[in-house]
């Protein structure tokens, strides 16, 4: 029961972090050759969501919110995809 939950949590967590990177990167969200560059910036970001910003997961506003609110704590990685 638990092994469920856990992988419905990061289930959420990956769809939320897509919408994330569609919604901050609309651009990139309109190039479907940009697939890339989007993964990138996931991957960039999802360490400091689950550390940051966990408790906004499942929602993209809040999670984005989040993220910019605790701008000094994020891992250069992703503070870099923020400042694009």
């Amino acid at each position: 029961m638990l092994t469920v939950r856990k992988t419905t949590f990061a289930l959420t967590a990956i769809a939320a972090l897509s919408a994330l990177a569609a919604s901050t990167f609309p651009a990139a969200a309109a190039d479907p050759y940009s697939s890339i560059a989007t993964a990138e910036q996931r991957r960039a970001c999802t360490p400091d969501v689950y550390r940051l910003c966990a408790g906004e997961i499942p929602s993209v506003s809040a999670i984005t919110a989040c993220l910019r609110r605790k701008k000094a704590s994020l891992s250069e990685a992703c503070r870099a995809v923020f400042e694009q």
